[in-house]
């Protein structure tokens, strides 16, 4: 009796062993990358937000409540305007992710001057509206070039999985943006000389930041960035921060000088609520972009965790919250500490929904962040609330609308097949 011959698999089903083992490559990457490099871009996190969260820190102990508010007003100018190097971090990571290294020096360039050049050319609006010194926007034109010339090395390194290079480049990024200021602010150089330190500052971490994201000796066939990538993760991002940013920029205008520096405090917890989790939409992105869904379960999961978290820490010692942020002049406002970060934690969520829809090539992701934006200013000018707990209501009732809507809307659609990186 002769032997069996061995059966042979079908095509379907080897389709389906193969992937069967890209999902469980894919998980046991995401496993790995929950590790070292979870560890490291955490830590990296931790100090990124740490200098960030230290500026208006020293700055509500060392300056007046108006030059408080003039401070937070700019910064905020920087976060908003420089957004569109996050948008291009993240084009240049889901490319880097799906066809490996190409070059996309020049659309970084563009980007950097079109950014600069927008804060040079409101000028005149920043001035009156805002009420800051004549140099400060040129000041912020320095910083905001820098830090979007310094997103295509960390999107580079964060596409390509490089986890530890780029929490160095978080590092390095965050230590030149914040450094100058911080320092600025302990030598009592007011709003702005710190921010001309910092500017300084700022403009060499680029190059530093290029010479670490360098891969010497490889060639690369892999198709060119496109500019409506980068346009699409720009204008998706912009939208991102200008709707997490729009009620303090309002409680400039709003609000009486005190209450204004007070709400700028308040921020602070919303701020870390927002930043605090990143490192779970950091290390899915590149996973994301290849159609890995188990990835973006894991960081909604980790996201939403932490801000319940942080909304039940700031419950219990809102009080202590507001001490820490910004002194004990602002400890009254304890009661206000969780509205606060529950902002800060549905706009975290809403920021891993919108990195879900870039990485799958969704058209007009941004959407429903824009109609947030259009929502909060709406009701503003409608109601013009003038103190503190007014406009936070106006902002925690956006910031539950958009996420609500971001949610509806997150129907991901066939991811675009994943080509392995050169």
């Amino acid at each position: 009796m002769s032997p069996r011959r061995p059966v042979r698999p079908t095509a379907a089903e080897r389709a389906a062993q193969t992937a069967r083992a890209a999902q469980t490559e894919l998980t046991r990457g995401w496993s790995t990358g929950l590790g070292a490099a979870g560890v490291s871009v955490t830590v990296a996190g931790v100090l990124v937000n740490g200098l960030a969260y230290l500026v208006p820190v020293l700055a509500a102990r060392r300056l007046d409540p108006a030059d408080l508010s003039a401070l937070a007003a700019a910064l905020g100018l920087v976060a908003i305007v420089g957004v569109p190097g996050l948008g291009l971090q993240l084009a240049v990571a889901v490319h880097r992710a799906r066809h490996g290294a190409s070059d996309t020096r020049r659309l970084t360039a563009v980007t950097a001057a079109v950014c600069a050049g927008i804060l040079v050319a409101a000028t005149p609006l920043l001035v009156t509206a805002l009420d800051l010194p004549i140099e400060m926007p040129a000041l912020l034109a320095v910083t905001t070039a820098a830090v979007v010339l310094s997103s295509r090395s960390l999107g580079e390194l964060q596409g390509g999985q490089r986890f530890v290079r780029l929490a160095v480049g978080m590092a390095v990024l965050a230590a030149g943006r914040y450094g100058g200021v911080i320092a600025g602010l302990l030598l009592g150089a007011g709003p702005t000389g710190a921010l001309a330190v910092g500017a300084l500052t700022a403009a060499l971490t680029p190059a530093v930041l290029a010479r670490l994201a360098r891969e010497p000796g490889r060639s690369s066939t892999a198709p060119r960035l496109t500019v409506a990538q980068v346009v699409a993760g720009c204008g998706a991002t912009v939208a991102m921060l200008v709707v997490s940013y729009a009620d303090l920029l309002l409680a400039r205008q709003l609000l009486s000088p005190s209450d204004s520096g007070a709400y700028s405090v308040g921020t602070v917890l919303s701020k870390g609520a927002l930043w605090a989790p990143q490192v779970a939409a950091v290390l899915a992105l590149p996973r994301l972009a290849r159609g890995d869904r188990r990835s973006r379960t894991v960081a909604l999961a980790v996201t939403g965790g932490c801000g319940v978290a942080l909304v039940l820490a700031s419950t219990l010692a809102g009080g202590l919250a507001f001490r820490l942020a910004g002194g004990p002049d602002y400890d009254h406002l304890g009661r206000y500490a969780p509205l606060f970060a529950a902002v800060g934690a549905l706009y975290a969520v809403t920021f891993v929904l919108l990195n879900d829809r870039l990485a799958a090539g969704a058209r007009w992701a941004a959407a429903p962040l824009w109609v947030g934006v259009a929502g909060l200013v709406a009701v503003t000018a409608t109601l013009r609330p003038h103190t503190v707990p007014g406009l936070l209501l106006v902002a925690v009732g956006t910031a539950i609308v958009t996420t609500a809507l971001m949610a509806v809307t997150a129907r991901r659609p066939a991811p675009v097949p994943a080509t392995q990186p050169d």
